[in-house]
């Protein structure tokens, strides 16, 4: 199976005001947000899970990973271990009211409150569609698609009316639309399914970036942006019709999403279908982006256990359960050691010096050795590349420095799989 290789062009560190911090609806009055960022001419599926795996996230096709000892509200990636999530009861009563919703007042067989042992999520979750409910004679019609994430206008109407509502953002035009939520720099290939002739119709064949359309009735109630990589379904974005606040979209899509890495990963499990116990399938996760802990409209992202926080500096994965104590007295973390916890929650607001940077560690010589950059590129669209070291891009103090910084963000390894590309000096 042919990969596709990913190429980068870094942007550097940046610094911006912080839209978690400030009043509501509004950002911070200070620049108190740090990042660094790439724009991805063209990414690997594998590269970025890897990525996401280090603290990055993507927007469209640009790329950032936040600085989360110098930033206002620190940024924890979080993911979900999908194959171990078991329902609470309110979720459960989410799915339960939905489908009684669509199918009619007096539900059926398959809407009936279930205990906890009874309740199986994949079953439930399917429950009011008639695609896998032929016989069903539902009030209302509900349908979920999967597509290629792509701009229609009604796709930038539901957004442009849940931005206003949600959001009191009434300046949104089709291009930023699109840069944000359509454009994404993923190049997929297939995902591999033990035998793809019994895959269902409903799941996608390939990595990449998606759209999860949920109608009602024929109309665009939500759409959820999403990425669907080798352990993970990433979330990127959910927007929803305010008018179908009552029936909870947000968290339903959520649960949505969870199945859908667990369906994803039943299909490619071969020794499930092979009726043995060992597992061979590494899609296994659900990550959710950030969680911010001192921003309490992300807490709810803490509502589906187990989840796990990303630890800033060794990159291991940590309870969030075992977490959230030390997030209570410190703004910045580092899970593996918290010794090394920084910043007093206390003291938070306090005057004082600007909190100091983490220093990455230094790349080795044989990983400066490995990265590479494109030279030149031909009329039918072949590249040259060379190692960094050797081009004329490493003669310039800045360009050198750039590479070296973003090297260090994305980790000797990953630095070695990604080929930069440069503005010329």
């Amino acid at each position: 199976m042919d990969i596709p290789i990913s190429v980068i062009q870094p942007y550097g560190p940046n610094t911006s005001t912080c839209g978690y911090c400030g009043p509501p609806g509004q950002r911070s009055a200070k620049a108190s947000s740090h990042t660094f960022g790439i724009d991805a001419v063209q990414l690997s599926c594998p590269v970025y899970q890897k990525m996401i795996d280090r603290g990055w996230r993507r927007s469209g096709e640009y790329l950032y990973k936040p600085d989360l000892a110098r930033s206002c509200c620190p940024h924890y990636t979080i993911r979900l271990d999908a194959v171990d999530f078991k329902p609470s009861r309110s979720q459960r009563k989410i799915i339960h009211r939905f489908n009684r919703f669509v199918i009619g007042e007096g539900g059926g067989d398959n809407t009936k409150a279930q205990s906890d042992t009874s309740f199986v999520l994949l079953d439930q979750i399917h429950a009011s569609e008639k695609a896998f409910h032929p016989s069903l004679q539902p009030k209302h019609l509900f349908e979920v698609t999967i597509e290629p994430s792509s701009f229609t206008v009604e796709k930038f109407n539901l957004f442009n009316k849940y931005q206003a509502a949600v959001h009191n953002d009434h300046d949104k035009s089709p291009s930023g639309f699109s840069r944000f939520l359509c454009e994404t720099p993923l190049k997929g290939h297939a995902i591999p399914y033990f035998s793809i002739d019994n895959v269902p119709s409903h799941l996608p064949r390939v990595y990449g970036s998606y759209h999860q359309m949920y109608r009602l009735d024929g109309v665009l109630v939500a759409m959820g942006v999403i990425d669907i990589l080798p352990d993970c379904v990433s979330s990127v974005y959910l927007m929803y019709d305010p008018d179908y606040d009552c029936h909870s979209l947000g968290k339903l899509s959520a649960l949505r999403e969870i199945s859908l890495v667990q369906e994803i990963r039943h299909y490619t499990n071969r020794t499930a279908q092979e009726g043995q116990q060992n597992d061979t399938a590494s899609m296994r996760y659900l990550y959710m982006g950030y969680y911010i802990h001192v921003c309490p409209k992300m807490k709810y992202k803490g509502e589906y256990s187990p989840s796990f926080l990303l630890e800033p500096e060794q990159y291991t994965w940590h309870s969030l359960n075992e977490c959230v104590s030390l997030l209570d007295k410190y703004l910045y973390v580092p899970f593996a050691n918290p010794s090394r916890a920084t910043r007093a929650m206390e003291e938070r607001d306090a005057p004082g010096p600007k909190p100091a940077a983490v220093p990455k560690p230094a790349l080795s010589t044989q990983a400066l050795k490995s990265l590479k950059v494109i030279k030149s590129t031909t009329r039918d669209g072949k590249i040259k590349v060379v190692p960094c070291m050797s081009s004329h891009y490493w003669k310039s103090n800045y360009q050198r420095n750039l590479i070296t910084r973003a090297g260090e963000e994305l980790g000797e390894q990953l630095a070695g799989e990604v080929i930069f590309m440069m503005e010329s000096s």
